[in-house]
């Protein structure tokens, strides 16, 4: 069975956007970790930017995939749950593995890439253990048990999207009807089980583990973003409310302010943010009023290759690292540009050569929407 490609215009324009603010947040990370002056610790932007970047990720991740799937459902009147894993499967796994292979195998007995406290010992440690998880899609919880691996601490996200995508079809298949309700449920699920897990008097083996992995799931963007698709799809009446122009500048403003100056919210933080980047993903999807544009070749391009910029960021900062430490020349205005250069080239190269030959042979057709 195929699927008509249901098209989106912006959204790929956004999907650069959330993988440069993941990018600042690790330049000036690994910037620290070097050795050389950073404003991690001292600009709240730096601080959250990374994040939030991924918490936008997960929010048009969740919009496309429930518009998707209800698009699915309305040509052919039922949702392939197969055809569903084939598509995920193509597009994710090879690069995924990818860099497990690299983060694993090659970068580690490269001494130039060997972050400082992060030898092979560091790596190694429980590596059977690691590698089953990592190999099973489980990064996320290898990185609450063991903390980051360098060049593969971002899938932590990678495998909190495929342990989302192994249920999300389920869900929509057994809940055909009131699904923006179900969404809402799923939402206040998530952020209730949270909330009771704080409180001490809870107590059961693993504990402290299970609580970091359930803060990894993000279920309240990845339903923000499902919610969002599932008002648009249906056509509910709320979307007058919503695809309101008005609405979507002032979101603008109020997201770029707020990220800006390292706002936290208390309790709600994820859920204020995921719903600001709800109305603005919403709007520049389907809002033919609005005046500001994210299309256009270089805007689409990057956005295409996001998965890659997202994958090799890391390694394209820490070899921009290399190089400028060969002749003293870490500083920003270097370090910035060079540390894009190389995240494009390589994600380019990447999806033309590696990423292209699996989803060529993805099951849908295309048209624009």
């Amino acid at each position: 069975m195929s699927i008509k490609k249901t098209y989106f215009p912006n959204l790929d324009g956004i999907r650069f956007i959330a993988a440069a603010l993941v990018i600042v947040h690790h330049i000036e990370q690994l910037k620290s970790i070097f050795g050389h002056d950073s404003y991690w610790e001292s600009i709240g932007f730096v601080r959250i930017a990374g994040k939030l970047g991924v918490v936008m990720f997960f929010v048009l991740s969740g919009f496309l995939i429930t518009y998707l799937l209800l698009n699915e459902e309305k040509e052919h009147k039922s949702i392939s749950i197969k055809m569903f894993y084939l598509r995920r499967v193509l597009r994710i796994w090879p690069l995924y593995f990818l860099i497990i292979l690299l983060a694993f195998l090659v970068l580690p007995n490269i001494s130039a890439f060997t972050l400082p406290g992060y030898g092979k010992e560091m790596i190694y440690q429980d590596l059977s253990l690691k590698m089953v998880l990592f190999l099973l899609l489980f990064p996320n919880l290898a990185l609450v048990i063991w903390g980051g691996i360098p060049y593969a601490a971002q899938t932590w996200s990678i495998g909190t999207e495929e342990q989302y995508y192994g249920i999300w079809p389920i869900i929509m298949k057994i809940f055909k009807k009131n699904r923006i309700y179900v969404m809402i449920l799923i939402l206040l699920f998530y952020k209730i089980v949270g909330y009771l897990l704080s409180f001490e008097f809870l107590s059961f083996p693993y504990k402290e583990i299970f609580v970091k992995y359930w803060s990894t799931l993000f279920l309240n963007s990845l339903a923000i973003g499902g919610l969002f698709a599932a008002l648009l799809f249906y056509k509910n009446k709320i979307l007058k409310y919503i695809l309101n122009t008005y609405l979507f500048n002032c979101s603008i403003i109020l997201v770029i302010i707020l990220i800006c100056i390292g706002k936290m919210f208390p309790f709600m933080h994820y859920e204020i943010y995921s719903f600001l980047f709800a109305i603005i993903i919403l709007n520049f999807s389907s809002n033919p009023k609005i005046s500001i544009s994210l299309e256009g070749s270089i805007m689409n391009y990057l956005g295409r290759i996001s998965y890659g910029l997202y994958m090799f960021h890391g390694i394209a900062i820490v070899l921009s690292i290399i190089i400028l430490n060969e002749f003293n020349l870490v500083n920003n205005w270097l370090l910035y540009p060079l540390s894009f250069i190389f995240t494009i080239l390589i994600a380019g190269i990447s999806y033309k050569y590696y990423e292209s030959f699996f989803i060529r042979f993805k099951p849908y057709k295309t048209s624009k929407k």
